[in-house]
Formats: C-alpha cells, sequence, structure tokens
C-alpha cells in the first residue's frame, strides 16, 4: 500500500466515523425531542410541586407553633399541678396538727 491509499484509506475510515456519529447524534435527538405538550404538563406539574412544598412549608410552622404552645401550657399544667400539690400536703399538715391539737386538749368522749 502506497501513500495516496493510505491516505484515502483513511480518508473514507474518517469519513464514515464522521457519518455514523452524524447519524447517532440525529437518531438520539430525533428520540428524546420534548413536545410542547410534554413541556406543558412538566411546567404544570413544577407547579404543583412547588404549591406542595409551600403546603408542607405552612404546616411544618403550624405544626412547629402548635407544639411550643401545648408544651408551654403542659409547663403551666405541671406548675399548677406543683402547687396544688404543695398546698394539698400544706392542708394535710396542718390537719393533723389540729387533730393532734383537738386529741391533747379535749377529753376523750
Amino acid at each position: 500500500m502506497n501513500r495516496t491509499e493510505f491516505i484515502i484509506v483513511t480518508a473514507i475510515i474518517l469519513f464514515v466515523a464522521f457519518a455514523l456519529g452524524w447519524f447517532a447524534h440525529w437518531l438520539v435527538h430525533r428520540f428524546t425531542k420534548v413536545s410542547g405538550t410534554d413541556m406543558n404538563e412538566l411546567d404544570k406539574m413544577a407547579q404543583a410541586l412547588h404549591e406542595a412544598e409551600e403546603t408542607r412549608d405552612q404546616a411544618i410552622t403550624y405544626m412547629q407553633q402548635r407544639e411550643a404552645e401545648l408544651i408551654s401550657k403542659l409547663h403551666q399544667a405541671e406548675a399548677e399541678t406543683r402547687a396544688a400539690m404543695e398546698g394539698l400536703r400544706n392542708v394535710r399538715e396542718e390537719a393533723e396538727e389540729l387533730r393532734a391539737y383537738i386529741e391533747q386538749h379535749l377529753p376523750p368522749r
């Protein structure tokens, strides 16, 4: 094979490679082409997703506020319960003192 034949064979191989590459690109472009209706549907889906995310964020915010409110009420109820228990303990002690006083100062029946 002389120099001219080598150049011609190389040129043919390169042209065939170019043609196959161009054909593959055309096929990929043809099958992945997005139609207008598909784009509209994608836009609707994106809008729905955005609205769902906003709703989720609002729900999370509401739940956090509600949780804080309930925790506050729980702490308040616990404080009231402790105060009531302390008051009850004081009343019981006072009742025991009065009972002991009555038993000491009044004659038995």
